[in-house]
């Protein structure tokens, strides 16, 4: 069977590897880790998590949940190292970041069918077939190779936020109380609530707090799924109250009442000693984190073991160049899967990866692709970023907006989403998947 590069040991790269491999087709895996590393990257493993180490929703009610149930009946790699793996959060899918990745690679690398090549990729390959998923983090020359691959086309950049992560026995739990909203599930999330003055205080300091020299960011140009936090709060004064400092469903055990506003924590490891500061993705100065969120009450002797950080997320304008099954158009032998061609977020990325495996697979088995409907989560992406009326193409989060509505009334949201799903997990059961 002609063997398959992937470039890139991320998801998506990890995941369209592991795909192709199971399917018998031999894979050459290129990762430029541990040889060459980006500023936001800490280990030599696959898969590495560089910003939440959460997975989002694991609710079927939820559009990522859906997602994440069909990639599970794809026999996901990356689904299943996340299932072993997972931290209590709630109704969400959050992972130990390490042992999550450490899982990935030691698969990745004992599976007979694929082959780990370590080094930067300064070129694309001139033949054979290629899945490029090099990720947000891709490097300046295999960036410039790939804007090679399109002259003339726009080659777009923008920048993600990574919170802040601090330690467990540093949070003032006297300030403190764990709870998840409304009571969902168990109480895995730590809040940290503020009376309206202390939020006055804090929102002044953060709005006019220093920033990070970044190179070529500007507010307007933010990915609106991972805005910094200060970028947010310069918004409005209240902005903040309506999004990650929301303190709806969150009752104050103390006072039984909603505060004016809550942050919250959500664990990062499996052994609960470390959380991560929910929504407070920042590009400020270190120095500034320290000082302007320890007004948080809670968090006023925080210990940082991770300060926030930006780091440049690269993509390409798909709706142009790729096709429903990722591939470039008119050259098929060269894919994309990743952030790189605008599907945001870790379970989106790892379907792109699962989407372009499966249908090479099939292409290289001599076989009828198989063509993931508009009505399952990773269809719906697929034709989204390749959707050629989309005229101003930006990075996009699966929801429910991409998937045909039922075409007849369901009481409630909730119930009319769970219909949705159920009808996106029929539609995939149709579908031939297996080797």
């Amino acid at each position: 069977m002609e063997s398959v590069i992937v470039i890139g040991a991320g998801l998506a790269g990890s995941e369209a590897a592991w795909q192709l491999a199971r399917r018998g087709i031999p894979v050459e895996l290129r990762e430029m880790k541990p040889q060459k590393m980006t500023p936001a990257h800490h280990t030599e493993y696959f898969g590495e998590l560089v910003c939440s180490n959460s997975l989002r929703s694991d609710q079927m009610e939820n559009a990522v949940g859906l997602l994440k149930e069909e990639l599970r009946r794809c026999s996901s790699l990356i689904m299943s190292c996340a299932d072993e793996h997972r931290v209590e959060a709630g109704g969400a899918l959050a992972v130990d970041r390490h042992a999550f990745a450490q899982a990935i690679t030691e698969r990745i690398k004992s599976h007979p069918n694929i082959t780990v090549v370590e080094g930067e990729v300064t070129e694309i390959p001139e033949a054979g077939n290629v899945i490029l998923a090099s990720g947000p983090l891709t490097s300046e020359a295999l960036s410039e190779a790939i804007s090679r691959l399109f002259p003339g086309s726009r080659y777009l950049n923008f920048f993600d936020a990574a919170a802040p992560l601090v330690t467990f026995e540093s949070v003032d739990m006297d300030s403190a109380w764990f709870a998840s909203r409304y009571d969902r599930g168990t109480p895995d999330y730590i809040n940290c609530p503020l009376t309206e003055e202390e939020y006055d205080v804090f929102w002044r300091e953060l709005i006019h707090a220093q920033e990070a020299e970044v190179h070529g960011f500007e507010d307007a140009g933010v990915f609106e799924g991972c805005m910094p936090v200060e970028v947010m709060a310069r918004r409005g004064r209240d902005t903040l109250c309506y999004g990650p400092l929301k303190p709806v469903g969150l009752k104050d055990p103390k006072t039984g009442k909603e505060p004016f506003a809550v942050v919250q924590l959500r664990k990062d490891n499996a052994q609960g000693t470390i959380y991560n500061i929910v929504g407070f993705q920042t590009h400020l100065k270190w120095g500034e984190q320290k000082r302007v969120f320890s007004m948080i009450p809670a968090l006023k002797n925080a210990e940082y073991v991770r300060y926030g950080v930006m780091h440049r997320n690269t993509f390409l304008d798909s709706p142009r160049l790729l096709d429903r099954y990722y591939r470039v158009r008119g050259q098929e032998r060269l894919m994309f899967a990743g952030q790189i061609t605008g599907v945001e977020g870790y379970v989106e990325s790892t379907a792109s990866g699962a989407l372009a495996a499966i249908e090479l697979a099939r292409r290289l088995e001599g076989k009828e692709p198989v063509n993931f409907p508009r009505e399952t989560a990773i269809g719906a992406l697929a034709l989204y970023i390749s959707d050629q009326s989309v005229v101003n193409f930006q990075p996009m989060n699966i929801n429910f907006g991409l998937i045909p509505q039922l075409g007849y009334r369901v009481k409630g949201k909730r119930n009319k989403n769970a219909e949705i799903s159920k009808r996106a997990l029929e539609a995939l059961g149709k579908l031939d998947l297996e080797p």
